[in-house]
C-alpha cells in the first residue's frame, strides 16, 4: 500500500486554519465565511473555464494527478541501484542474453523494458533515444497536468472578483434599506475570498507539488537509463555502483549536467 504524503493534507489544511483561525480570532463569525452563492460562483465558474481551456483526454488525467499528489509512487533509487549493479553481475559473467529472465521479472517497467532492448541487440546510440524519447513523453504528461491547476490557480481570483461585482450590483440595486448595506456588502467580499485562498492554498501548490513529483521521477529513469546504458558498454558493477551512486547524490543540481555528459561520453 502506498504511503500517503502528509505534507500536502498538512499544508492545506494549514492553510485553511490559519485563515479561518485569523478571521474568528479578529471577532469574526465563521457563519460568516459560508456563502453558498459565493462557492456557486467561484467554484462553478473555475471547473467550468479550466473544462473550456482543455481537452477531455487532458482532463480524465485530474484523479491521477491528484493520486500522485497525495500518494507518490513509491521508487526506491538505491534499491534500484543494487538491482542494475546486479545485472551488471550476471551479464559479465553468464553474458548479456542471460538477464532476459531475470530483467523479465523486475517490477520497474521502465529498467524492464531497457535491459529487454539490451539483450535484443538494440544499439547504444537507439537505445539512449528510445529512452530519452519515453523519459520526455512522462515529463510532459506530467507538466500537463500541473499546468490544468496552474489554470484553475489562475481562474479562481477572477471568478472571485466576478462574484464580488455580482454582489455589489445586487447591493446597489437595492439601497431602500441602509442597515442591510454593511452585511451585504460583506458578503459580496467573500467571493473574493474564496477565489483568492482557493488559488493560493489549493490550486497553485497543487500544481507546484505535481511539478516536484515529476522533477524526483525524471531524475529516478535518468538513473535507470545511464545504469542500462552502461551495462550495455560492459562495464565494471563497482564503477557502474559508485557512479549511479554519485549521480544520486547529486541530485538537480548544477553538476548533474556535467555528470550526465561523462556518463553520456563513456558510452561512446
Amino acid at each position: 500500500m502506498k504511503r500517503l504524503d502528509k505534507t500536502t493534507s498538512i499544508g492545506i489544511l494549514a492553510g485553511l486554519i490559519a485563515l479561518i483561525g485569523g478571521f474568528l480570532w479578529e471577532g469574526g463569525q465563521w457563519q460568516g465565511l459560508i456563502e453558498k452563492t459565493a462557492i456557486l460562483i467561484v467554484f462553478g465558474g473555475t471547473f467550468a473555464a479550466t473544462a473550456v481551456s482543455y481537452p477531455w483526454s487532458r482532463l480524465k488525467r485530474i484523479p491521477e494527478a491528484l493520486k500522485l499528489v497525495f500518494r507518490p509512487q513509491e521508487e526506491d533509487p538505491q534499491r534500484l541501484i543494487d538491482d542494475i549493479v546486479e545485472f551488471a553481475t550476471i551479464a559479465r559473467r553468464e553474458g548479456v542474453l542471460s538477464l532476459e529472465s531475470h530483467a523479465s521479472e523486475h517490477v520497474n517497467r521502465f529498467l524492464r523494458d531497457g535491459i529487454q532492448m539490451v539483450v535484443d541487440g538494440t544499439d547504444a546510440d537507439l537505445n539512449r533515444q528510445i529512452l530519452e524519447v519515453e523519459i520526455d513523453a512522462a515529463e510532459q504528461r506530467l507538466e500537463q497536468q500541473a499546468k490544468i491547476f496552474d489554470s484553475a490557480g489562475g481562474y479562481a481570483p477572477t471568478m472571485g472578483i466576478i462574484g464580488t461585482v455580482m454582489g455589489l450590483i445586487h447591493v446597489l440595486g437595492n439601497l431602500s434599506d441602509p442597515s442591510t448595506l454593511g452585511p451585504s456588502i460583506a458578503v459580496a467580499f467573500t467571493a473574493t475570498l474564496y477565489g483568492v485562498a482557493s488559488a493560493n492554498i489549493i490550486y497553485l501548490p497543487l500544481a507546484s507539488k505535481i511539478r516536484s513529483r515529476c522533477a524526483e521521477q525524471i531524475h529516478v529513469l535518468e538513473l535507470m537509463l545511464e545504469g542500462i546504458l552502461a551495462i550495455q558498454a560492459g562495464e565494471n558493477p563497482n564503477l557502474i555502483r559508485k557512479k549511479l551512486t554519485s549521480f544520486l547524490l547529486l541530485g538537480d543540481s548544477p553538476d548533474l549536467i556535467a555528470a550526465k555528459k561523462v556518463a553520456a561520453d563513456a558510452q561512446e
